[in-house]
């Protein structure tokens, strides 16, 4: 076991779309393989890793309400994605020797475990990674605000936030050449100005619990192990954190 790592338990938050690469829809094989070699790494060093996977790639609640649909039926229709997330991604750490678990919070007995606080605990005390799908259980509130719910039960040290870009910036750098990247800031600060890190119940949420999230680029390679081993990069977001 490294002597230097960071953290002891971690909850990894993945986006739906960081599992379709550069498709405009589903999951690409390739992607998920690269994702799964990457935690692989983290969890053979013996990190306790929990992961929170969205749906966006496959269904979006939201977008469904915005076109007719009921919002609650497309939160739920969303779950359901967010559970085939769950199964390919464990699929696909099984074939790079990691045991790992899916747990529901919506029961589907057949294919994954429900979700049960205690054993999920168990299970990474076991070593093995549990993915945690089907977001809450109920409609209205995101995965994000999942990923902090589920990192306050498992007593998780942090929340690791793996996106698009490499950190949070003081408006978007893809519209904004002259846009600043933090190196690190308050929960208050976010909330204040009501920068895109993760919506503001799942900040809220890791600020009452003071569990510390930081917001770093999936697509470097490399970068899931370098967080947790607490190197410096993208984004830290905790209450002692200083504004720069």
């Amino acid at each position: 076991m490294s002597q230097n790592k960071a953290y002891q338990r971690v909850l990894l938050k993945l986006s739906g779309e960081a599992l379709m690469g550069d498709l405009s829809y589903g999951i690409d094989p390739d992607i998920v393989q690269t994702i799964a070699e990457e935690i692989a790494e983290v969890a053979k060093s013996g990190i306790q890793l929990a992961i929170v996977v969205g749906g966006g790639n496959i269904f979006r609640g939201i977008k469904g309400a915005a076109a007719g649909m009921d919002r609650a039926t497309g939160d739920y229709i969303g779950m359901i994605a967010t559970v085939m997330n769950a199964m390919t991604l464990q699929d696909a750490l099984e074939r790079n020797g990691v045991p790992t678990r899916v747990q529901t919070a919506i029961a589907m007995q057949e294919v994954a475990e429900p979700y049960i606080r205690r054993r999920a605990i168990r299970h990474l005390e076991k070593k093995r990674v549990v993915i945690f799908g089907a977001g809450s259980g109920n409609p209205f509130f995101t995965t994000d605000t999942t990923a902090a719910l589920r990192a306050a039960e498992i007593n998780a040290e942090v929340v690791f936030k793996a996106t698009q870009v490499d950190g949070v910036y003081d408006s978007d750098p893809k519209k904004n050449p002259q846009a600043k990247r933090y190196e690190s800031l308050t929960y208050g600060h976010v909330l204040a100005h009501d920068l895109k890190v993760m919506d503001s119940t799942a900040i809220a949420l890791c600020k009452d619990n003071s569990i510390p999230i930081k917001v770093f680029d999936l697509s470097v390679r490399g970068n899931i192990h370098r967080a947790v081993m607490g190197e410096s990069i993208g984004t830290l977001v905790g209450e002692s954190c200083e504004v720069r």
